[in-house]
């Protein structure tokens, strides 16, 4: 008997914390995108970008290595997304020393006459690039995604390697969300050799014409950044410091007591930028954000792990910056492939849809168990609808996503439960007709069917398991609330249903006899 009162107060123990963890639903309960509302993008990340800028980059190195050795160079050009080639190289030992430093590693090297040499990418390198491309774009959409305070979204690849799916359950400034997320946010600091020039012609006559393959005229504002007019600046082609060599960036204020965004750089970059600003006191730094000098400061002095953005900024758009810089720049540009708004309208119809469907499915269960089992049926019934309440109360407490998949996986959860529940009820049946009293028909009954239960719904579990391990948000989705009910359903038909059973059968044997006997019916 004291056994038997343990186990009523472990299920009304269970009950109590499912109903406290998911009530109310409405504020416990996570939606998805196809019940709450929100934004289904498809991307597809360009990374021949990023195989170019490694082309462009390893170029640029040997360039400056052969300048600084002195070596004369004739013509050095991008000639693809994954070659360049130099002309008139008038030392072979030099570009072949260069050559082993920089770029021997990832390009094949091939000599042809004048001293000209051509690279290019390996293609088991460049495949690999572009393997890593597409999952640094995921893990930077993902961090920028859940910076924005996205309940649950999802980002995952799909379709073909290089697209990624993002869903946004509950976002309604869909321009800002696409805004943040295909921002690359590529962050320079490049010394300004001249300008700034009122057009970008002015900033080439400077140099008749003919600007050095180490320089480059790019666009911005004035040196005070507050009057919003566009004027050039030649700058150094190869940056003292890149995006990735920030460790943090968040909203500040600048001189004039307005939004700016703050950045400090990590160790060996702050070391490195340190002997940068050090050797170039009195000259302007460019710090240039996606293609384009957002502002020019002059070197004071020397400068180690922090700088600032100044610009034309209001808050807003001063958060997203740093939102962005923190999250890392993207390797790559984005293309949008498809893009669906789902309305908090038709979300709210597929959770009336999704409810109707759930409480018809319960219902003709019930009708079903009383009309077969006769008063049995109360047990399989109330083990059903503890369930329910356990997958609930469990979902809410993991932050699980409701999805329609979901619902699917609700109902399929009652079928389950009374399958194992018409598997008991069914060996009862077969011991009672065998001759043995009601007592002893139950305990053979849930003993005999106790590994055909476990057998069924480990089976269920392996496939619920691979369905999240490959399946996308909707499909997860299913696999998630499938896993919770199997394991609630396994405590319910077994441990809730013979509780039910045995406590009748103490107090009421009379009553628990005519309730077994009605299974033979």
């Amino acid at each position: 008997m004291r056994n038997l009162r343990w186990r009523i107060g472990a299920i009304v123990a269970v009950i109590a914390i499912s109903i406290w963890g998911f009530y109310p639903p409405g504020q416990k309960i996570n939606l998805g995108l196809d019940l709450k509302g929100g934004v289904h993008l498809v991307l597809r990340v360009r990374g021949e970008q990023a195989l170019r800028v490694v082309s462009e980059t390893t170029m640029e190195q040997l360039r400056d290595q052969l300048t600084r050795n002195n070596v004369a160079v004739g013509k050095s050009e991008v000639t693809g997304d994954t070659s360049f080639r130099f002309e008139g190289v008038a030392n072979d030992q030099a570009m072949r020393q260069a050559s082993a430093d920089f770029a021997d590693a990832n390009f094949n090297r091939s000599t042809g006459t004048g001293g000209s040499y051509t690279f290019t990418l390996k293609p088991n390198v460049a495949n690999q690039l572009r393997e890593d491309t597409v999952q640094q774009s995921l893990d930077t959409i993902e961090r920028r995604v859940n910076a924005l305070g996205v309940a649950e979204p999802v980002v995952a690849r799909h379709g073909v390697a290089s697209q990624i799916l993002v869903q946004l359950p509950g976002v309604s400034d869909v321009q800002r969300a696409k805004d943040i997320i295909s921002n690359t946010a590529v962050l320079e600091l490049s010394l300004v050799e001249q300008g700034p020039y009122p057009t970008e012609e002015s900033a080439r006559q400077a140099y008749n014409n003919n600007v050095p393959p180490d320089l480059l005229v790019m666009p911005g504002s004035d040196v005070a950044g507050t009057t919003g007019s566009t004027v050039y600046y030649v700058v150094r082609r190869v940056p003292a410091v890149r995006g990735n060599d920030l460790r943090n960036a968040q909203v500040s204020l600048d001189e004039n007591n307005l939004p700016a965004v703050g950045f400090t750089l990590k160790n060996d970059a702050a070391a490195r930028f340190g002997q940068f600003t050090e050797q170039n006191i009195g000259r302007n730094l460019a710090v240039i954000l996606d293609g384009r000098v957002q502002t020019a400061p002059t070197i004071q002095s020397r400068i180690s792990d922090q700088g600032q953005i100044t610009g034309n900024y209001d808050q807003q758009t001063a958060q997203d910056l740093a939102l962005v810089l923190r999250s890392g720049a993207l390797p790559a540009s984005l293309d949008y492939l498809e893009e669906r708004t789902v309305g908090p309208t038709l979300g709210a119809d597929s959770v009336r849809a999704g409810v109707t469907a759930g409480v018809g499915g319960l219902l003709l269960v019930i009708v079903f168990m009383l009309f077969y089992y006769k008063l049995a049926g109360f047990n399989a019934l109330t083990s059903i609808v503890v369930n329910l309440l356990i997958l609930l109360g469990a979902m809410a407490y993991f932050n699980a996503v409701m999805t329609l998949p979901g619902f699917a996986g609700f109902i399929l959860t009652i079928g389950m439960g009374v399958d194992s529940n018409v598997l008991i009820f069914e060996r009862i049946k077969e011991e009672l007709a065998a001759g043995r009293s009601a007592r002893a028909a139950v305990n053979a009954g849930f003993d005999r069917v106790w590994w055909t239960i476990v057998d069924t719904h480990v089976a269920s579990l392996i496939s619920a398991a691979f369905l999240f391990q490959f399946g996308t948000g909707p499909i997860r989705g299913f696999a998630t609330t499938l896993t919770i009910g199997l394991l609630a359903n396994v405590f319910t038909a077994v441990f809730v249903s013979r509780t039910m059973f045995e406590t009748i059968l103490s107090r009421r044997p009379a009553a628990a006899q005519a309730q077994a006997q009605a299974l033979s019916i």
